[in-house]
């Protein structure tokens, strides 16, 4: 007779492994650790504790319930086996006796959290299947002996089962099929798993083949199902569908009134979302702020005006974000777009602070679009409703700025002015700087030279006081243009002059006299309106006493070159000098 061999390891070795296997989640393992165990000492309450769990979450209750009555055997007050057998009750669907367990447990082991737990949750099992005692109304009309025959028959089933082969399991008759969308609702994720399987089944060819351990597929298949069908039904025992239901409507019931009673939280969430939106434009990204206010608005436009009571001044506010964003990106007519709506939600709300703000960002999208007039018009509707001096003196430019590009000088000068006069009143050294450049910028294409350098002059100041040295390159540089174009205006002046004078000389022979008197057409030189006819006094002055002097005696032609240079030099004390100033390499400040 051969002896049986004994397991290799010790009792607490083994219980040790098989400890660390069930954490790691191999159970099997862990089950022959505990089996292996139970040879060396057999009975022992805590192993059989631990091979139950085993079981359990292998599937196998039967054997789960079995240990875990064994371990109550020699002690019936063993808390962690009453604690098994109420958690394998409970797997089982014996929600009554698992119930009857946990509250033994829970006297024994007040202090333990695992009893309670339990009790609560086979209490809710037990309304689950049967409702609230409170809505079940026992009505006594006809004889209730069919109860006890029913008991009597579920007890005769339970006493007498009978263990099918394998083969009698492959040849069994399968139960009616459960409504799909039940059998969804009760397995969830694996539903999935219980369709593929069921699947498979169909492939004759694959059921009769066998696994390299000579296990049928056909057995492992229908065991598969099994399993999730004995789990189905036990999920559909502790939470029935209707119950499911009813949770989820108080769920949703619960998380609106929460919603509804908590005001404040939505406007913090909104809040900090529109300061994150205007923080990553500020941070150069335009495409991300773009997203943020995008999902944003789609989640405001989905709450109801109880919710979010100034919902149509925040959906124009994003909207007004959006299109910031938009535009710096480059999508020049979606910001068109997103400002558009902006402007009517504001003008449906009467809300004249959005009004004004749409309108600023429509005329700005036209100037980016090059459509000025279409800016100018926007614009200008907007000026009633500037607040502040600054923020008539940026219109003003603006508006000018736009006249400027539609070659309407005129009307760019007249704006820049008003700007000028804006900043002037606000104390904006920066914005007097801008405006008096527009100005400037504007009489040069006027021609009135000599007023535009004098305002470049004023320009560049301001550039040197606000440390400004790129703005004071570009005067400098706009300050030379303009010199030039003054001194080439006054050379072709006097060009028109020496050659009216000696016409004159031709025409008028020996009256050199009169040949002076000719001179004195040269108020064609003061016909710009700078010079102011400052020369033409000294010229006749200085004539009258060269004409005077007999001992001299010049000829007329000399008279009329003395003539030339009188011009010259009263062009010398106001103006010219102020010509060739900004010409200067060393970057010194033009005088007069």
């Amino acid at each position: 007779m051969e002896e049986v061999t004994a397991p290799a390891g010790t009792f607490p070795n083994l219980m040790a492994e098989g400890t660390l296997l069930s954490r790691r989640g191999e159970h099997d393992k862990a089950l022959a650790c505990f089996s292996n165990a139970l040879k060396l000492r057999a009975g022992d309450k805590h192993c059989l504790v631990a091979r139950s769990k085993c079981y359990l979450k292998l599937g196998d209750t039967e054997n789960s319930l079995k240990d875990a009555e064994a371990s109550l055997q020699e002690d019936k007050t063993f808390y962690k086996g009453l604690y098994q057998k109420a958690e394998a009750l409970y797997t089982m669907g014996d929600f009554e006796f698992a119930l009857v367990f946990y509250h033994r447990g829970h006297r024994l082991r007040p202090e333990l959290q695992e009893f309670r737990l339990g009790i609560e949750k086979s209490q809710e099992a037990i309304i689950n299947c049967i409702g609230s005692p409170s809505s079940v109304k026992l009505e006594n009309k006809e004889d209730l002996c069919f109860v006890s025959r029913q008991a009597e028959s579920k007890r005769e089933s339970q006493e007498v089962q009978i263990k099918l082969t394998k083969d009698q399991k492959w040849t069994k008759k399968q139960k009616p099929v459960r409504n799909p969308k039940t059998e969804r609702q009760l397995l969830g994720e694996l539903y999935a798993d219980k369709t593929y399987l069921e699947k498979l089944l169909k492939d004759k060819d694959l059921m009769e083949s066998s696994t390299k351990q000579g296990v049928k597929v056909a057995d492992l298949v229908q065991s598969g199902i099994a399993y999730l069908d004995a789990r189905s039904e036990f999920w559909q025992q502790q939470k029935p569908i209707y119950a499911r239901v009813r949770e989820r409507k108080l769920r949703q019931q619960r998380w609106t009134r929460d919603k509804r009673q908590k005001p404040a939280e939505v406007n913090r969430y909104i809040t900090e979302n529109l300061e994150d939106i205007d923080m990553l434009l500020a941070s150069d990204c335009p495409e991300e702020s773009c997203k943020k206010g995008e999902r944003l608005l789609k989640t405001i436009q989905g709450w109801s005006d109880d919710d979010v009571p100034n919902k149509n001044e925040l959906m124009g506010n994003l909207h007004s974000c959006i299109g910031n964003a938009r535009l710096e990106m480059g999508r020049v007519e979606a910001a068109l777009q997103s400002h558009r709506r902006d402007l009517e939600l504001a003008r449906q709300n009467n809300l004249p602070d959005a009004i004004s703000r749409a309108l600023e960002n429509v005329g700005r999208v036209y100037a980016r679009m090059g459509k000025f007039q279409q800016a100018i018009d926007t614009w200008e509707e907007k000026i009633p409703m500037a607040k502040s001096s600054l923020e008539k003196t940026w219109l003003f430019h603006e508006i000018g700025q736009c006249y400027l590009e539609l070659d309407k000088a005129e009307a760019a000068q007249n704006y820049g002015e008003k700007s000028l006069q804006s900043a002037d009143e606000e104390g904006d050294v920066e914005w007097q700087l801008q405006a008096i450049v527009l100005v400037a910028q504007a009489q040069v294409k006027l021609n009135h030279y000599w007023s535009a350098i004098i305002n470049f002059e004023k320009a560049l100041e301001k550039a040197k006081f606000i440390h400004n040295e790129a703005a004071q390159k570009a005067i400098i540089a706009s300050l030379d243009d303009v010199s030039k174009s003054f001194v080439k205006e006054l050379e072709e002046r006097r060009e028109e002059t020496t050659i009216d004078a000696l016409t004159d000389e031709d025409v008028g022979g020996e009256d050199a006299p009169d040949g002076e008197g000719c001179g004195v057409q040269e108020p064609r030189e003061h016909s710009p309106g700078e010079r102011e006819g400052d020369e033409q006094p000294g010229d006749a002055q200085s004539r009258e006493d060269e004409g005077g002097s007999a001992e001299e005696g010049r000829s007329a032609e000399d008279a009329g070159k003395e003539s030339g240079g009188g011009g010259q030099d009263a062009a010398d004390e106001p103006q010219p000098p102020a010509a060739p100033g900004p010409r200067g390499t060393d970057g010194a400040e033009p005088g007069l």
